[in-house]
């Protein structure tokens, strides 16, 4: 099973947050990082605020940062929330015209197969995904050096 870019960017999007514990970030911050069109970045922010895994706050000083705590995020519900199908083969969606469906094992078995695949990853958080923070921190955010402007608070 392949998951879209557009899940992989929520997941990457939350993790960045995560990282960032109560700090405010931005979206071209999050774009920059991982080199990722702000564009999509926008439109995954948007969702992820709409399903309130993302606080927004407006203003002059405004930004983004998680809704939740990290523990309350699971990956499984945010993958359910971010694909827009799980329909692996032709038999799970609507428009179904395979004349095996009505006696057909594999369709069983891809079903359990899904169904294991989200089984596992509703056994994860953000919190298990951000558990290596320094490392992540030290791979995502820019270094900040006294030779490097500080952003004004």
């Amino acid at each position: 099973m392949k998951l879209t870019q557009y899940s992989d960017y929520s997941l990457r999007v939350l993790i960045y947050l995560g990282i960032q514990a109560e700090e405010l970030s931005t979206i071209s911050a999050i774009s920059e990082s991982y080199g990722i069109s702000r564009n999509h970045i926008v439109k995954v922010v948007h969702q992820l605020g709409q399903l309130g895994y993302v606080e927004t706050l407006r203003g002059k000083h405004g930004g983004l940062r998680l809704a939740r705590k990290p523990a309350e995020i699971n990956v499984g519900e945010v993958i359910r929330h971010t694909e827009a199908s799980m329909s692996l083969v032709e038999c799970f969606g609507d428009r179904n015209a395979c004349v095996l469906t009505p006696h057909c094992v594999l369709r069983t078995a891809f079903s359990e197969a899904l169904e294991a695949f989200l089984d596992v990853l509703d056994s994860y958080t953000l919190a298990d995904l951000i558990s290596r923070k320094r490392t992540l921190r030290r791979d995502l955010l820019p270094v900040v050096t006294d030779a490097t402007p500080r952003p004004a608070k």
